[in-house]
Formats: structure tokens, sequence, C-alpha cells
């Protein structure tokens, strides 16, 4: 059996086609909602964070032989967990990974982190629009909360979220709750909404519709500050469902059998 970390809607995807080539496999999702594509095609999953321990103990208990782990581009602590547990229990780990959107302009200012994308953010005098999510919502409102800034924030509507914005002083009236994805014309229609003068965003790739804001954004002449991906050294890295499968088939035709 294979641990398969899904995270992503492609991820989800993914383990449909694994699972149809005729390996079995178990899903972990962190919510739900994430689950709901699974459940639609009968693909053994749980919901839950899962600790090195806690990861290494389902491994051995299921008798899990492979690890693929195909979680958010930026769920670095999900991969490096991931890595480790499969290292522990002596057992392939392979990373799939969306490709990469290649953009060039002068108007994007790519930066390393998230803390390094607010403070370049800092010094902004307009409507600064951030579409990077909720987790890391507070260390922008630590930088971005200035007279000479309207941050607008657009995230997935859910109640954790508002909750959130709203203990992090965040007002109703600068909450964009709406789930992708979406389409250029739509970002392109909020952002003149809004009156955005900056954009915030991460690398997240074609499937995470970063593309469409992106584009959207560069028509408007709104500059960008872009979130690189983190730095990991993965083992057996994927940017392709086929890789995955050539992959999972070297592993088989060789010492691990799965």
């Amino acid at each position: 059996m294979i641990l398969f970390l899904a995270g992503t809607s492609d991820a989800r995807e993914l383990a449909i086609q694994v699972q149809n080539q005729g390996h079995p496999l178990l899903a972990t999702v962190v919510t739900e909602s994430a689950a709901e594509s699974l459940k639609a095609h009968d693909i053994p999953y749980q919901v839950g964070r899962l600790s090195v321990d806690d990861m290494i103990v389902l491994i051995q208990r299921r008798e899990m032989n492979c690890v693929i782990d195909a979680s958010h581009p930026y769920a670095e602590e999900a991969s490096r967990t991931a890595m480790a547990a499969a290292k522990a229990c002596d057992i392939p780990y392979i990373r799939y990974e969306r490709p990469k959107e290649q953009f060039t302009s002068p108007l994007i200012t790519e930066v390393e982190s998230y803390e390094e994308a607010a403070k370049a953010a800092q010094s902004h005098k307009g409507t600064i629009m951030l579409t990077t999510g909720s987790k890391t919502l507070e260390i922008f409102t630590k930088y971005l909360m200035r007279d000479e800034i309207r941050l607008i924030c657009r995230m997935l509507p859910n109640i954790g979220n508002m909750e959130k914005c709203n203990q992090l002083g965040i007002k109703q009236k600068d909450i964009v709750a709406i789930q992708g994805p979406f389409s250029e014309s739509l970002n392109k229609s909020l952002y003149e909404q809004y009156n955005v003068t900056l954009m915030i965003t991460k690398e997240s790739g074609k499937v995470g519709s970063v593309d469409e804001k992106m584009t959207a954004a560069l028509q408007l002449g709104i500059p960008i500050i872009l979130i690189k991906r983190p730095k990991i050294d993965y083992e057996n890295f994927c940017s392709s469902f086929e890789e995955v499968t050539q992959t999972l088939g070297g592993f088989i035709n060789g010492k691990h059998e799965l």
C-alpha cells in the first residue's frame, strides 16, 4: 500500500490515476473539504495533520511500502515530515510537484519568504491585494497594517479564516472570501474594483491559477511581489504524472515491491 499526501486538486487527480493502475493507497488530507473529490472516486483517505511519529506508526501499521508526496508546493513541513518518515521506515519517497510558470517583467519582484515579501511591501502606499491565503496572514498584518496601506486579503470563505481575520483586526470590507479557480477577467475585475496598486502572490503554478492572477495584474500595470517556492532537496522529484508512474514502476521492478 502507498501513503499518498494529497494536498491539491491535481494531486487528487494523480491519486485517482495511481489507484486506477492497480496500486492500493491511503490518501491524507488536512481538511474534510479537500477530501470531497477523493470520496467521489472511492479513494480511502484520512483527515488531519501528521507528525513524523504519527506517519511512521501509520506506515508500519498499514504495512505501507512507498510514500508519494503530492502536497502543496508551499507545504514545506508536510514534505519534510514525509521524507523523514519514509527514511525512518526504509521505504521509497516520491515527490510530485506541479511545474512552475515562467514570467519575465520589470514589474515582478521575486522574494524568498513571506516575511521578505511583507518587508518589501512595507514602504508601499496604496492598496495591496494579498493572495497567499490565511496560514501566514499574521506576518503580513504585522508589517502592512499601516495608515498608508489598505490591505485586501483574498482567501477561502471558511469560518476559521474569517475568525482569524477578526482576531488580526482585518475589517470585513477588506476581505475577499472566495474560492477559485479564478479567470483572468475575474482577477482584473477584482483589481479594478479595489483599485489595487500592488499584488502579492506565490509561485503556485498553473493549477494554482497563478498565471491568471499575474497576467491580469501585468496587463493593468500592477507591480507584483512573487514569493518563490521553498528550497528543499527532494528525492525522486517528478513534475508530471507520467514521471511519477515511471518512478513508481522502477521501484516495483527493483528491490522494493509495492
